[in-house]
C-alpha cells in the first residue's frame, strides 16, 4: 500500500512540477527586464529547488566517452556482453587498445540502493590501465514477476557467471556490498579448482564481518528481527511498472534512511543551492544538481535478495563464522589459494567500520603472505573510498600496481 501511495503522490505533484519548470524558464528569459529584479531571482530560485526535490530521478549515464591511454586520448564505448534478467555485464571498449596486454577487471558495483553509475569516477580512474567490466545491476521495478525471484545465492550464481563471460585470468574488484558475495563466489570456484578463479580480488568497504567497528546501518540491522524488515519496508510493485506484484526494496523508502542518516547535511545543500541560484553562482548550483542527479537516483531491490542478505551478513555474521551457504554448499574461505587479496578501508566510513573488510585476510589463512596487501585511506568516508580525489591520487594507483603485480604478464604500449 505504501508503494501505491507514493505513486499517487508522485503522480499528484506532476502537475505542480511542470508549472514550477515553464515559471523557472520564464524568469530566466534575458529579454524581460523584471527577471533581474531580486523578487524574481528569488521565485525563480526557489521553483527550482522544489522542482529538484520533488521529482523523479532517472537512471543516470555512465557518460565516459574517453580516455587516456599512455597520453593519447582514445575513444570509449559501452558494450553489453552478457544480459541476464536482473543484471548487464558492461564493457568499456577503448577504441584502438585492442592489441594491449592490460588486465581484465570486473568491476562488481554495489545492489544497494544506487545505480552503477554511482561508480562512474571509480571506472573512470581504471580505465587508462585495465579492460573494464561492470556490473549493471537492473532495477526490480522493471523486471516482471515470469522472470523469477533472485536472492543472494542468485547474485553470487551471477559473479561465477560473469567470470566465466570473462575468461580465465581476470582480476575483480568489489565495491561495498559486493565484498561478501565476490568473495562466497571466489571461495567456491576455488574449492572446485575453476579455471575462471581471478588472479585477484580487490574488496572495498565491503562488510565481511560487520560485528567489527559497528555502524549505524550495523546496529540497525542486529535490533530488528527479519520478520521486522520483511513487514516495514517490502512492498509489492504497483501497476503500470514492467514489474507489476514483484516483492521489492523500493528505492524510494531507500532514500528516506539515506537522507535521515545525514539530513542536516542534506538540508543545508539545498539551502546553498537556494542562496546560490540567487546570486547566480552556476558553477556551485552545477556542482549541487550533478551530485544529487546521481545521489536521489534510486532503484528497488529484489526482497529477496534484500533480506537474506540482511540475514546472512548483518544479522547472522554467516561468512566470518563459517556457516554462510549458496545453494546447500558451505562457503569454505580456506579453499582460496590462488587469487590474491586486497583490501581497502577508509578512515572515516560510517557504513562499513574499520577492520569490517579487513576481517577477510582472517577468513583466508591459505594466501600466501606476498599475494596479500591493506590499505587504510586516511581522511575519507566510505563514498571517499571508491570516488573522489584521494581515490584517484591515492587508492586507485595502489590497486593498479597490485593488479599488474598479480596478472603474470607484463603490459603492452599500443
Amino acid at each position: 500500500m505504501l508503494y501505491q501511495l507514493f505513486e499517487i503522490h508522485q503522480a499528484a505533484l506532476q502537475p505542480f512540477r511542470v508549472l514550477a519548470e515553464a515559471q523557472t524558464q520564464a524568469l530566466k528569459l534575458p529579454y524581460l527586464p523584471m527577471n533581474y529584479t531580486a523578487a524574481a531571482r528569488t521565485l525563480a530560485a526557489g521553483l527550482e529547488v522544489f522542482s529538484n526535490i520533488t521529482r523523479r530521478y532517472p537512471k543516470p549515464e555512465f557518460g565516459l566517452a574517453t580516455t587516456m591511454v599512455d597520453g593519447i586520448e582514445c575513444d570509449v564505448t559501452e558494450h553489453d556482453v552478457l544480459v541476464l534478467p536482473f543484471c548487464r555485464l558492461k564493457h568499456f571498449q577503448r577504441a584502438g587498445c585492442e592489441a594491449r596486454n592490460d588486465p581484465k577487471l570486473l568491476i562488481v558495483a554495489p545492489l544497494s540502493g544506487h545505480y552503477a553509475t554511482l561508480l562512474r569516477g571509480t571506472v573512470e580512474a581504471m580505465l587508462p590501465n585495465h579492460e573494464v567490466y561492470i556490473t549493471d545491476w537492473v532495477d526490480a521495478r522493471d523486471v516482471p514477476l515470469s522472470e523469477g525471484t533472485f536472492s543472494l545465492d542468485d547474485y553470487v550464481d551471477y559473479v561465477r557467471e560473469f567470470f566465466a563471460a570473462l575468461g580465465p585470468g581476470a582480476h575483480v574488484m568489489g565495491v561495498c556490498q559486493p565484498s561478501v558475495p565476490v568473495l562466497a563466489a571466489v571461495a567456491l570456484m576455488s574449492a572446485e579448482n575453476d579455471a575462471h578463479v581471478p588472479r585477484s580480488m580487490t574488496l572495498m568497504g565491503g562488510p565481511i564481518d560487520t560485528r567489527l567497528s559497528p555502524t549505524v546501518p550495523n546496529d540497525l540491522a542486529q535490533e530488528h528481527s527479519i520478520e521486522w524488515f520483511e513487514h516495514s519496508v517490502i512492498n509489492r510493485v504497483p501497476f503500470p511498472h514492467a514489474g507489476f506484484m514483484r516483492p521489492v526494496y523500493p528505492g524510494f523508502i531507500q532514500l528516506t534512511g539515506f537522507m535521515t542518516m545525514n539530513l542536516d547535511r542534506h538540508v543545508g545543500a539545498h539551502v546553498r543551492l537556494f542562496h546560490n541560484l540567487i546570486k547566480g553562482d552556476g558553477d556551485s548550483a552545477k556542482a549541487h544538481t550533478d551530485f544529487y542527479d546521481e545521489y536521489l537516483a534510486v532503484m528497488d531491490l529484489p526482497a529477496e535478495y534484500y533480506l537474506q542478505t540482511v540475514k546472512t551478513v548483518f544479522q547472522d555474521h554467516a561468512l566470518p563464522r563459517g556457516i554462510m551457504t549458496v545453494r546447500g554448499e558451505t562457503v569454505d574461505c580456506t579453499a582460496i589459494r590462488r587469487t590474491a587479496l586486497l583490501t581497502v578501508e577508509g578512515e572515516k566510513d560510517d557504513i562499513s567500520g574499520v577492520g569490517q573488510t579487513m576481517a577477510a585476510h582472517d577468513l583466508c589463512p591459505n594466501i600466501p603472505k606476498a599475494m596479500r596487501g591493506h590499505y587504510l585511506q586516511a581522511g575519507v568516508g566510505h563514498y571517499g573510498v571508491f570516488n573522489g580525489r584521494r581515490w584517484r591520487e591515492e587508492i586507485a594507483p595502489r590497486v593498479t600496481a597490485f593488479i599488474r603485480q598479480h596478472d603474470g604478464k607484463p603490459a603492452k604500449k599500443r
